[in-house]
């Protein structure tokens, strides 16, 4: 048994466990995943969703990308002797409308399967 390091046949093919990544590929690949992520990201910035609280009392629009359009607040929702309740049902409205945004983008980039990125290096 000799002490040199195993080196590539002459002739062989290079696919070997600890061959390096084609490169040249792996940028092609990832420049084109960028792609596909901004136009996902985009579009999803670009939709619309409403959250509610107190049963539709109050309704905040917003985009995904974090725009607030409008907010509804039905009259029956504002009592003058509790001001507290008006300002929790709109933090509420918020929250949902902010976490239907943040669905809306988690569900836009997932679509793109972007889950194998651990597969370019021979990840699991």
């Amino acid at each position: 048994m000799s002490d040199t390091p195993d080196l590539p046949i002459p002739g062989e093919p290079v696919g070997a466990p600890g061959a390096l990544p084609d490169l040249g590929g792996l940028l092609e690949q990832a420049q084109q995943m960028q792609a596909q992520l901004l136009a996902a990201q985009a579009e999803a910035a670009e939709a619309v969703v409403e959250g509610h609280a107190g049963g539709g009392a109050v309704r905040i629009e917003m985009t995904a990308g974090g725009e607030f359009r409008s907010v509804h607040i039905d009259p029956s929702a504002v009592d003058p002797d509790d001001p507290g309740l008006l300002e929790d049902l709109v933090l509420a409205a918020l929250h949902d409308a902010t976490a239907q945004a943040a669905a809306r983008q988690e569900q836009a980039l997932g679509g793109l399967g972007l889950g194998g990125l651990g597969d370019l290096f021979g990840g699991s």
